[in-house]
């Protein structure tokens, strides 16, 4: 069987076999979790809604597989709480020919540094603050 190698995650490449749809076991055994998260995780976030057939059977397509591998990314190896996870897709929707989008592109950052009508001064001394929060959670700084 031919396999597709789908970006999930940047940095990381998962194969998958070559076919249109998943079963949840399927997926379950791609992305190393159990099928009650999988059925936890549809709950949780909206984007990921499986197709069911008759028995109400889930299926999951090759984006959805991307999707659950990328939920599980921020989860378990990111440490972000389910509420943290669900703002980090919103900020950075996945793209459907399975390629992230990269938020950090020059001209994005301008346009919403533009887009939010603070004077460069403001940007400066609120990057510092946020680096000063960052080194106390770090353990870097006590407070």
């Amino acid at each position: 069987m031919a396999l597709d190698k789908i970006v999930g995650i940047p940095e990381r490449v998962m194969e998958l076999p070559n076919k249109k749809y998943f079963s949840i076991g399927e997926v379950a055994s791609l992305c190393n979790v159990k099928p009650h998260v999988l059925r936890y995780w549809e709950t949780e976030f909206p984007q990921l809604s499986p197709g069911k057939r008759r028995g109400n059977r889930r299926y999951y397509q090759a984006n959805d597989v991307l999707l659950v591998s990328k939920i599980k990314f921020l989860l378990y190896e990111k440490g972000f709480t389910i509420y943290g996870a669900k703002l980090s897709l919103k900020e950075k929707p996945l793209i459907k020919d399975g390629k992230a989008s990269n938020p950090n592109s020059s001209k994005e950052v301008t346009d919403k540094f533009n887009g939010a009508r603070i004077s460069a001064g403001d940007y400066e001394t609120l990057k510092k603050e946020i680096r000063l929060v960052i080194d106390v959670l770090d353990g870097k700084i006590e407070t």
